[in-house]
This record gives structure tokens, C-alpha cells and sequence, in this order.
């Protein structure tokens, strides 16, 4: 036990040196921990085999986290007593999923690490591109060495994170907000490939925009979610809800997104969106090339480094003093 604590603590020790460079690199763990990244492969691997629909769980976490002041792990943290965090959120409450598998990740790799080396924030992102990986799409490298946050803001969580009744304007401005691009919104879209919406969010389109919906398509959706009443009932994001393809952009063009912020990409009057969305449809390759882009620049978004911030032991709660 002595040695594994002597081992732990150098561990450790190692880490703090590799950090103070303040840059994320795609082997920053190469000699602190050479095992973090195949022991989260393993667990996110089991957790989607059990469960596809988890891998678009763990994706959603990724991104939510990363739009909030940034990729620094904070989505995950419980409320307290003196502060309400980000789970509580209007886009994230009673959605938001995958905290239990995140905790798996975590203890996984603290055993494996010997030690507490490896940040949340980066287990998100490291899992995000696993999750991709396990359902079919490619593979791409992940920058790593961000550090947690110590707080939350539940009223951050609600401005920052973009709805799904947001028209293309808003849409566009809230991903300019973070250094995102069209291009990018309409790539990072694509994770919509994967993944369900709660009645909740789609009723307003289902019952108030049947211009843009493809009627056979409305008809189906009305059996699901009625017009009152079955919230939480899902319905997935396009046909093939546990696979990455192109099956999103190509429903976008044919009348049948779910949200309505999806169906404002596309709107068929020839703009730039437009284009972009058949551009994916049509590119299944170049799709995969600018998401795996997209994605690295999303989990750059002001990422903790250095000695900002910490590494928290358990991703529900700052470390103790």
C-alpha cells in the first residue's frame, strides 16, 4: 500500500509539471498516466453497448459543458448549499444524462492512474469522441490537459446554451458568441445524427410550423407527442438514432427535423446554410473531416490550464482542503 501511495503521489507530482505549459496537447497524459485513454475507451465502449442511446447522451454532455464558460467540467457539478449549479438548468434539467457513467469513467481511471491525474473536463471530451467512435463515426484526436472548475451557474447554463426554439439568427449569433463560425453550427449540428428529443421540445413545431413539415412525417410525430400531455415522451433526432451518418442532413432537406432549430438550417430558400446542409448531405467523407475539426475547436473553448482551476477527485463535487 505504501508503494502504490509513493507511486500515486508521483503520479501526481508528474502531472503538475506536465500542466504548467498551459497548452492542451493530444498526449499530455503519455507519461502522468499512458492508460487514461484506453481505460475511458473501455468503460464508454460498455456503457454504449448496454445502452446506444448513451453514446448521444454522452456527446450532449460534452457540448453543454463546453458552452458555459467554457470545456471545464462544471455541467457536472451537484448543487450545495451556497450555489445552484448547471443541472438544473432549462436545457439541461430532466435531459441532460450520463452523470453515472462519467462517475464509472472516473473511478476507472483514478484506479488505473493510480492517483487523481486526469480532469473531468477532459474525461468529457475523451468520451464525446469515444461515444462517436462506438457508434459508427471516425476517430479524431482529442486535445487534452484542461483542468475543473470549482463553481456552477444555473443562470450562465440558461443564457449560454442555445435552445431548440431559437430561429437561424439567434442561432448563428449565440455560436458567434463562442468563436464558432455557420460552418460550424451547422457541422457541430450533425451530432444531432445520434440521439432523442423529449415531446417537450418538438410540440411547438410539430402543432405550429406544418408548413415546413412533411405531412406524412407530422402525422407519425402526432402519435407520439400529443398536444398535450406525454413530455417526456422521445422520439429520435432522424431515422437511424444509434448510428453516425448523413441521415440528418438529408431528412433537414426533406421536411423532417424534429426541432425546429434544425429545420432552420435548412428552409430551402438557396442560403448559405442551405448549402452547407446539402453539402454534408451529399459528402458523407468531408462530413466526418469537419465534425472531427469542429469538435477540437469546440473543446478548446476556454479550457482551463495550468494552475487554473483543479482536478477534481469526484466530478460531482470541488475537491476538500
Amino acid at each position: 500500500m505504501a508503494f502504490l501511495a509513493w507511486l500515486a503521489v508521483m503520479a501526481a507530482a508528474a502531472f503538475v509539471s506536465a500542466s504548467g505549459s498551459g497548452e492542451l496537447t493530444p498526449d499530455f497524459y503519455s507519461e502522468t498516466c499512458p492508460q487514461a485513454l484506453t481505460t475511458i475507451k473501455l468503460v464508454v465502449g460498455a456503457a454504449v453497448l448496454n445502452e446506444p442511446r448513451m453514446g448521444a447522451s454522452l456527446v450532449r454532455l460534452h457540448f453543454h459543458d463546453c458552452f458555459v464558460n467554457g470545456c471545464d467540467g462544471s455541467v457536472l457539478l451537484d448543487d450545495t448549499d451556497d450555489m445552484v449549479g448547471e443541472k438544473l438548468a432549462k436545457p439541461n434539467n430532466m435531459s441532460l444524462r450520463g452523470f453515472d457513467v462519467i462517475d464509472a469513467i472516473k473511478a476507472a481511471v483514478n484506479t488505473a492512474c493510480l492517483g487523481n491525474v486526469v480532469s473531468c473536463a477532459d474525461i468529457l471530451a475523451v468520451a464525446a469522441r469515444d461515444s462517436i467512435v462506438a457508434l459508427g463515426g471516425s476517430s479524431y484526436d482529442v486535445l487534452l490537459g484542461r483542468r475543473d472548475a470549482t463553481t456552477a451557474s444555473i443562470d450562465d447554463a440558461n443564457d449560454d446554451i442555445p435552445n431548440p426554439f431559437m430561429d437561424l439568427p439567434e442561432l448563428v449569433d449565440n455560436f458567434e458568441s463562442h468563436g464558432l463560425s455557420l460552418n460550424d453550427l451547422v457541422v457541430l449540428s450533425g451530432g444531432h445524427t445520434l440521439g432523442y428529443s423529449r415531446c417537450l421540445f418538438f410540440r411547438s413545431r410539430l402543432y405550429n410550423e406544418t408548413d415546413t413539415l412533411d405531412p406524412a412525417y407530422a402525422a407519425a410525430l402526432e402519435e407520439q407527442c400529443p398536444i398535450t400531455g406525454d413530455d417526456d415522451a422521445l422520439t429520435s433526432l432522424d431515422d437511424t438514432p444509434t448510428t453516425v451518418d448523413t441521415d440528418y442532413y438529408q431528412g433537414l432537406t426533406q421536411g423532417r427535423a424534429l426541432l425546429h432549430t434544425d429545420q432552420q438550417l435548412y428552409q430551402g430558400g438557396g442560403g448559405d446554410s442551405d448549402d452547407l446542409v446539402k453539402y454534408y448531405g451529399e459528402n458523407p467523407d468531408k462530413f466526418w473531416e469537419d465534425f472531427a475539426a469542429a469538435m477540437v475547436k469546440m473543446g478548446n473553448l476556454s479550457p482551463l490550464t495550468g494552475d487554473e482551476g483543479e482536478i477534481r477527485e469526484n466530478c460531482r463535487v470541488v475537491n476538500q482542503e
